[in-house]
């Protein structure tokens, strides 16, 4: 691993954790969520932008607010956190950028995580949001559903699982640095694991292990997207660093889609760390991943 970039605090972050991890191995689940909810410091707070706690459904989250935004095409986001870590918390400022850009309300849902809720309970719970903002009045075709990283995973198979019922779907899905591969087989993971200052195979692998404890096959579609069938699928727009880890899970799924006919637009920065948008309002290149989003999307 090299030493990051002065003007990289999203690295600076990855690498304080890297070396708590690695001098403290038997660290709790437990304590390292609580780590993770770090991962806001690097985001900027947004103004004229309001949180209320909340459920939807069963659902606990957080829906965001900014002044005047439309509440008939809300944002449904999913964080990252590897299906066992992060929250609403670590994601509302990230929410709260996107939303405000885009003159839309967010909901950041806080389902259930693994082990203790292995797949499908977070999918079960993304349909349970879904669900209940239909209940009020919002068809599924205007909600915009935003994953980054394991939360990407959970988006799509959302979606997948909206298709294989046929189900009304939303109109687009937006990924950030998704990780899709449950088999743990990316090349990137070595050829860029100097750059990457957060994803290791080993670290995927425990998280794959708690996601998938409850017995599901890493082959299934719901559960890896590259062995799903996306015919029928909408837009889907995938943004990623060419030096993640995981930059190789952002081709295939890209090329996975393609062949289905599925309209994809894969936006590649340079250099970055692993959902480099987290440093909205901080970081040049997270202002412009989150502008090009938001374009995207209207």
């Amino acid at each position: 691993m090299t030493a990051p970039h002065p003007t990289d605090p999203l690295g600076e972050i990855y690498a304080e954790w890297d070396k708590e991890f690695r001098e403290h191995p038997t660290m709790s689940l437990q304590l390292m969520r609580w780590v993770f909810e770090d991962w806001q410091r690097v985001t900027k707070e947004p103004s004229n932008v309001r949180y209320e706690e909340t459920t939807e459904g069963s659902v606990p989250g957080i829906w965001v607010l900014p002044d005047e935004a439309d509440d008939a095409k809300p944002f449904l986001v999913l964080h990252g956190g590897g299906f066992a870590l992060g929250s609403s918390n670590s994601h509302r400022k990230l929410a709260g950028h996107l939303a405000k850009q885009s003159g839309r309300q967010a909901f950041v849902a806080d389902f259930r995580l693994a082990p203790e809720h292995p797949f499908p309970a977070q999918i079960e719970d993304a349909l349970t949001v879904i669900s209940a903002m239909n209940s009020r009045g919002i068809p599924t075709e205007n909600i915009t559903l935003v994953g980054d990283s394991a939360g990407a995973s959970i988006a799509i198979g959302t979606v997948l699982s909206l298709l294989k019922d046929g189900r009304a779907l939303p109109r687009q899905v937006v990924t950030m640095s998704p990780w899709v591969d449950m088999e743990n087989s990316g090349e990137t993971i070595e050829s860029n694991d100097a750059y990457d200052f957060l994803i290791t195979r080993d670290g995927l692998q425990g998280n794959i292990d708690r996601y998938l404890s409850g017995g599901a096959d890493p082959r299934d579609g719901l559960v890896n997207p590259l062995y799903a069938d996306f015919h029928g699928f909408p837009r889907l727009y995938i943004c990623v660093s060419d030096t993640e880890s995981l930059y190789a899970d952002s081709i295939r799924l890209a090329e996975r889609a393609k062949t289905a006919n599925v309209d994809v637009t894969l936006s590649v920065e340079q250099g970055q760390q692993h959902v480099f948008p987290m440093q909205a309002g901080n970081h040049p290149a997270a202002d412009k991943a989150i502008s090009e989003i938001v374009a995207w999307c209207h």
